[in-house]
């Protein structure tokens, strides 16, 4: 929604709320409306209050953050932002906060008086924003008709028959871990081609997220380690801290490479240094795909994958949790195609097995 912004922050830590409190006093267009100290508190002000978007701890007593969530998002669905420590621990939870309905997160280490605070404050700020622009539809996939199928899932066809795809490069960021999992469990076990993927997401976070989305999948999901020789039927996630590209091996095949340059990047993993290092190799034979994200990253990596000859996807508004990344591409007139994210799937096989 536009305008006013209404807040509710949920931790048993006074320090925390009064932490959290701080970074949102002083905008104009942000109102913390209250204060919870558990999940059971969360509940009853998420329905007294009616906030429109909260902000909530995980380890909590009487009720903690997840079964607090799994209640808010099957009585009053709103957009949730966790509170997360960025250790492996912290990861499954936030990850299981992800699948609950969570939309995104925030590093819990508030108490850490150094720069680090005032980027924390820009994310948090920027986040609340983003998120709260539209109102997100929370809904289970699959109410789709049929005629809306067809008319939705048609790639421009490719008149001269040549341009076979032979790698599939995904970026992804707000709410990309959720769309993520409506997208590569789908891909079949025979997939013929390598998948790369790039989503925004802290170093302690990403070697998780892939062992969870192999779990689910028919393919299997690795976080990249450098150096590797990419494989059909696999798909490669970049650590949360490193620079993913592509590039020849000599006799070996094509090889991953991760490296903390370009420094100057906004984000690191960067979508669009990704794509541009696919759409070189792959001139013509790529197919780039953007998810849900904020910000524009990944539009640069598109067009040099729309401009060398490769297919192009974007997801839908309605299905993002923040329309950014696909829409910067969309604007621009780079996608072949605009789909709701339980369509992407069935599109990468037809487009790549027929």
């Amino acid at each position: 929604m536009a305008g006013h912004i209404r807040i509710l922050i949920v931790d048993d830590s006074p320090f925390m709320r009064r932490a959290i409190n701080s970074l949102l006093e002083g905008e104009k267009d942000i109102t913390v409306v209250g204060f919870a100290k558990d999940g059971q508190d969360a509940i009853r002000q998420v329905q007294d209050l009616k906030p429109d978007i909260v902000t909530m701890d995980i380890e909590m007593p009487v009720m903690d953050g997840l079964k607090a969530l799994k209640i808010i998002m099957e009585k009053f669905p709103l957009p949730v932002i966790m509170l997360s420590s960025l250790t492996e621990d912290g990861a499954e939870g936030t990850l299981d906060a992800l699948d609950i309905g969570a939309v995104d997160y925030i590093p819990k280490n508030l108490s850490n008086v150094s720069l680090n605070i005032l980027k924390i404050k820009d994310d948090l700020l920027s986040k609340i924003r983003a998120i709260t622009v539209k109102k997100y539809v929370f809904r289970q996939y699959g109410d789709i008709t049929a005629v809306e199928y067809a008319e939705q899932t048609s790639l421009e066809e490719n008149t001269d028959g040549k341009n076979k795809i032979d790698i599939v490069a995904i970026g992804s960021s707000t709410g990309g871990p959720r769309a993520l999992q409506d997208v590569i469990p789908k891909i079949p076990e025979n997939f013929p081609v390598p998948i790369i993927m790039v989503q925004h997401m802290p170093k302690a976070f990403t070697g998780s997220f892939a062992e969870r989305l192999s779990s689910m999948s028919h393919i299997n999901v690795i976080e990249a380690s450098g150096d590797e020789i990419i494989k059909p039927g696999t798909a490669y996630l970049s650590p949360g801290d490193k620079h993913l590209s592509i590039e020849k091996a000599g006799r070996e095949g094509i090889k991953i490479t991760l490296s903390n340059e370009p420094a100057d990047l906004t984000n690191r993993p960067s979508v669009s240094f990704m794509m541009e290092s696919v759409a070189k190799e792959y001139p013509g034979k790529a197919l780039g795909i953007i998810l849900t994200g904020m910000g524009s990253d990944g539009l640069l990596g598109m067009k040099k994958i729309k401009e060398g000859g490769g297919k192009t996807i974007a997801q839908d508004e309605a299905t993002c949790v923040v329309y950014g990344m696909p829409k910067v591409v969309t604007d621009a007139g780079l996608a072949d195609v605009v789909l709701p994210v339980y369509r992407i799937g069935n599109e990468i096989i037809k487009e790549i097995m027929g």
